[in-house]
């Protein structure tokens, strides 16, 4: 553990109160906040109609919030969690940071310190329920009440699998072979999995921007930046583009010699001056990027839904399918800001991209322009 502090009025919460929060990325942490930001009152959408089952997510009053930092391996992402903690103290929350990917024993180390808190909390939040980290702690908690909140796009595949009754692995991954390490983990996806879906005895609600449609029994709250829109903006418009960059070359889902020739296609038809990257976009892509198209990269510190809010933003911000698609609208509306999405040509996928890969990208897409009016960027097949 690396540090743990606490400002604002909020109580400083003890072992067995209040609500603790499992967060591994800047966006899960965002989130979070905005979670706490509306928390309560509860606004329930049980699937199954039920009074009994409506009135039994509605919560009686707000906890003091412990946000616990499982701090990812690349710089650029903690370099944003740390700003991103510096914003929950400002809002009364108790921070600790652990680093459980910390060599060898780490998860070992951080499960031992962290098992006194779960075992006692209220309420817990995760923001991904994929995460291998969080599926080992969380047979830890005891809690009855549990809140995710979102962790990008694969909230929509966690509430598509619990539906299901599938594993807990995400879409890039699914088609691959799964490995000794893979099987041995499989057990806390499985356990997890049964964690997750509510229950007589285990209430669970679901935080949410994204269009995504929970199982019978699970509460929906509706995310609607209200934390972000409070305390950041609204923004200076500037005549021209930005560009939002995208990992999906990193993932191995698009080629990079496409993904270039793409953006060199964008950023002239539209004359963008600015690339936003994405925080796990690699360096030597980027340089290659900014050497072949004369794009000004631009790294950011906070997430992106914060530095559009913040400003100064183009007056046309293009972007390729991603979580942004579905938050920018709600952070940006009411500024002027036009957002547009690239659609994913099948011809930029790698061999080795997941079958998945074509439908989840293209329901990113088609999902934003019903639900926000986005309009389509024009691109040519390459």
């Amino acid at each position: 553990m690396a540090d743990t502090h606490a400002s604002g009025s909020l109580p400083t919460p003890q072992p067995g109160t209040g609500a603790v929060a499992l967060v591994e990325s800047p966006v899960q942490l965002l989130n979070v906040l905005e979670w706490a930001h509306i928390h309560p009152p509860a606004i329930p959408a049980a699937r199954d109609g039920s009074a009994r089952a409506a009135a039994a997510v509605r919560e009686p009053a707000a906890l003091p919030l412990t946000v616990v930092v499982l701090s990812p391996a690349d710089p650029t992402s903690r370099g944003q969690l740390r700003r991103m903690a510096e914003l929950a103290r400002d809002e009364g929350a108790v921070v600790r940071w652990y680093e459980a990917r910390g060599g060898r024993g780490g998860l070992l180390r951080t499960a031992v310190a962290l098992a006194p808190l779960l075992m006692r909390v209220e309420l817990l939040v995760i923001g991904d329920p994929f995460s291998r980290l969080v599926q080992v702690l969380l047979p830890l908690c005891r809690a009855r009440r549990l809140t995710v909140v979102d962790d990008g796009t694969a909230t929509m595949e966690f509430t598509e699998i619990l539906s299901s009754g599938g594993r807990l692995v995400r879409w890039h991954r699914s088609g691959r072979r799964r490995s000794p390490v893979d099987t041995a983990f499989g057990v806390f996806a499985t356990a997890a999995r049964r964690r997750l879906t509510p229950g007589r005895r285990r209430q669970v609600e679901l935080f949410s921007a994204m269009p995504a449609t929970p199982p019978a029994g699970m509460a929906l709250r509706t995310n609607r930046f209200a934390w972000t829109r409070s305390r950041f903006g609204p923004p200076k418009v500037l005549e021209g583009t930005d560009l939002i960059g995208t990992s999906l070359v990193e993932t191995g889902v698009v080629d990079p010699g496409h993904y270039l020739t793409v953006v060199t296609e964008l950023a002239r038809r539209y004359g963008a001056k600015r690339y936003f990257a994405h925080r796990k976009e690699a360096p030597d892509k980027l340089h290659r990027l900014a050497a072949e198209t004369g794009l000004e990269i631009v790294r950011p510190d906070l997430p992106l839904e914060l530095v559009a809010r913040r400003g100064p933003t183009g007056r046309r911000v293009l972007s390729f399918p991603s979580t942004v698609v579905h938050t920018l609208p709600l952070v940006l509306d009411g500024t002027g800001v036009e957002l547009t999405v690239v659609d994913i040509d099948p011809t930029w996928l790698t061999a080795g991209a997941a079958p998945r890969a074509q439908t989840f990208l293209a329901g990113i897409t088609h999902s934003a322009r019903d639900l926000h009016n986005l309009p389509p960027a024009a691109t040519r097949t390459v």
